[in-house]
Formats: structure tokens, C-alpha cells, sequence
């Protein structure tokens, strides 16, 4: 009998202590936790700043790329956790490898302006790689970059967690960048939750165009495991500031991962599979004033599910159309192809856009 109480004793008393501790840590992410302003100012890095050699030209083609490149970590050959899969953190020859081959991407597409998503800057997960300055090293030009993802710590999923995260878009600018900021996104998330997820941002960029007015260039990463009302607060903030800069006379260029589906795709080609999974919004066209545009690849995939190792068959693999553009209505579109990269480094593929300012 006196063995049974001690037995109990203990596990009272470890409970005791993992309910004390896991109380510290949700109170000390309490009083560490990211708390952004509505706009705060963002730093221009690198040589386009101190440039006077080249500026954004009306009817002169820009090229344009947007990529998730998924904190190097996300490629063909892994699954994840949240997405049905099993792995939390990835090998670091992985991530070495991935973050190598974006960069070598990045340089060979001789694209003008890069918007690049989930690009980690010092974390657990990522082996505390400077992903951000590693990309930088080979661009010519400017690059800014903006966290979404700030915190001490991730206590999930337990025992191995997802650990310390700083995270973030990385924009990368080949033209005279005048000004850079970062625009707080509609956190759908309530304490304690929120105090180790994401503060979703827009970075935006100005850019003076040759013979006045500027071109107004928008990094986006929007919500993803949240309920439509959360998507829909960041759509609307996303669409009101577009419409503010657009009345100023402003070119806008709005790119990224939308996390929704795009107008015009076809869902018997891109179907749900299954909606216990990730199950992405759904963009109207609706959404957007006359003559606006969404635009993107709506024949190739640009994310897949990461419930399992990328197969390469369509039929067995969760594909979605989710990354892609806003441009306003003084743009002319060239071309918009997503590159069929096959999932390669990321669980996204880049989106590839040549666009024109219309002359006024």
C-alpha cells in the first residue's frame, strides 16, 4: 500500500511540474512575443540604393518571379507534419542543398525583381542559416526583408519541437528602391496561441519610374491554417491599400502565396483530395475593382501537399494553383508561367511574370 501512494506521490508531482513549467514558458512567450506596429520602416540593403544608374522604365518589360522556397527544407524528397506527413525538421544537408539550388535558379532567370516567401533568417528549424544574406550575396541590387515569423520559441509538436524562429519575405530589386515598409496583416490567432505563430506582413517597395510616378511592388504570404474570416481580413487590407496607392497615380504589383486558389482554375484538374487536409481559399474575381487582375499559371501547379514524399503523378498527389499576382490597371500582362520545377527545392514552384507599366 505504501508503494501505491509513493507511485502516486511521483506522478502527482511530475504532473505538477510539467504543468508549472509549460505555465513558465507560455508566460515568458507572453512577455517575448513579437509585437509589430501597424507600418514600421524597413531597411534597404545592398547596392540599388546608393544607385542612380537605373530606374523602372514604363513600357519597357519587367520580369518578375515569386517563390515559397520553404525555408530550404520543404523539397520533393520531404513531407511535413501539419500537412498529414511525419517529418518536423529536416536533414541540414537538405536545407544546404535547397537554399544552393534556389540561388542558382534565382541567378539563372535574369529576373529584374525576386519576391521570395518563407526565407529564414535565424532558426531551429533551418539550422540558424542566414537564408536571407546567403541569396543576397550574387544579387545586384537592393534587397529588403520583412519577419512574419518571430519567436523565442515553438513548443509543438512535443517532444520534438519546431523550436526558435525568425522568418520572413525577402524582396530582391534590381531598380532604385526609394523606400521600404512593413504593413501588419489581421492576426486571426487569440492567446496563447498566438504568442508562437505568425504576424503576417505585406512588404512594399517603391520604386520611382522614369518620367514620374511609382511603381509600388507588394510581398505577400498570406494566411494558411486559419478559418476564411482570417483570409478574408488580410484580403480586404491587401485590396484596400492596392486601391490607395492606385488613386495616388502608382503602378501596384501585388505577388506571392496567396494561400487560395486562383479564378479560372479547373478543380476537376486540381480537385480536393481531401478536406481533412489543407484545403486553400478560393480568390473571385469579385474581390478585386474593374480592371484589376489576379493573375497566374492556372495550367501547372505551384504547391503540392506535404503529406508524403512528391511521387511525380498528379493523380496520387495533392496539387494546388496558390501563388501568383495582383496588378492594377495600368499594367499590361506579357506572360505569367509557373516553372514545372518539380518541386525540386521547395514544396512551391516559382511563378514567372513579364509585365509593362502602360505609359500614361
Amino acid at each position: 500500500m505504501k508503494g501505491l501512494f509513493l507511485i502516486i506521490k511521483i506522478v502527482i508531482i511530475l504532473i505538477l511540474v510539467a504543468t508549472g513549467g509549460f505555465a513558465s514558458l507560455i508566460a515568458y512567450l507572453t512577455a517575448t512575443e513579437y509585437r509589430p506596429k501597424p507600418v514600421e520602416a524597413v531597411e534597404i540593403a545592398g547596392s540599388a540604393k546608393r544607385s542612380a544608374s537605373r530606374y523602372v522604365q514604363a513600357g519597357v518589360p519587367l520580369k518578375i518571379v515569386a517563390w515559397n522556397i520553404g525555408y530550404g527544407a520543404l523539397d520533393a524528397s520531404e513531407d511535413f507534419f501539419m500537412d498529414g506527413g511525419k517529418t518536423v525538421r529536416s536533414p541540414k544537408s537538405r536545407v544546404e542543398e535547397n537554399i544552393k539550388g534556389v540561388r542558382e535558379f534565382i541567378v539563372q532567370s535574369a529576373a529584374d525583381i525576386v519576391l521570395l516567401q518563407e526565407v529564414d533568417v535565424r532558426s531551429h528549424r533551418s539550422y540558424y542559416i542566414d537564408e536571407a544574406a546567403y541569396l543576397a550575396e550574387k544579387w545586384i541590387g537592393s534587397t529588403t526583408f520583412a519577419p512574419n515569423f518571430l519567436t523565442a520559441f515553438v513548443p509543438f509538436p512535443f517532444p520534438e519541437c519546431i523550436g526558435a524562429v525568425k522568418s520572413g519575405v525577402l524582396t530582391m530589386n534590381a531598380f532604385i528602391s526609394t523606400e521600404a515598409s512593413r504593413i501588419a496583416l489581421p492576426v486571426p490567432f487569440k492567446w496563447p496561441v498566438r504568442v508562437a505563430n505568425l504576424k503576417r506582413c505585406l512588404l512594399v517597395e517603391r520604386l520611382p519610374v522614369a518620367g514620374g510616378g511609382e511603381l509600388v511592388l507588394v510581398n505577400l504570404h498570406l494566411e494558411a491554417y486559419s478559418s476564411g474570416e482570417g483570409r478574408m481580413a488580410q484580403m480586404n487590407l491587401l485590396i484596400d491599400f492596392l486601391k490607395a496607392e492606385y488613386a495616388k497615380g502608382n503602378y501596384c504589383i501585388a505577388g506571392g502565396d496567396f494561400n487560395q486558389t486562383f479564378p479560372d482554375v479547373d478543380e476537376r484538374v486540381f480537385r480536393v483530395k481531401n478536406t481533412e487536409r489543407f484545403v486553400p481559399g478560393v480568390l473571385s474575381p469579385d474581390m478585386l475593382p474593374a480592371g484589376w487582375r489576379f493573375v497566374t499559371d492556372t495550367e501547372t501547379p505551384s504547391s503540392r501537399l506535404l503529406n508524403e514524399p512528391y511521387s511525380g503523378d498528379p493523380e496520387t498527389t495533392q496539387l494546388y494553383v496558390i501563388d501568383g499576382y495582383i496588378l492594377s490597371p495600368n499594367t499590361e500582362l506579357v506572360s505569367v508561367d509557373t516553372v514545372d520545377a518539380g518541386f525540386r527545392y521547395s514544396d512551391h514552384n516559382p511563378v514567372s511574370l513579364k509585365v509593362v507599366l502602360e505609359r500614361e
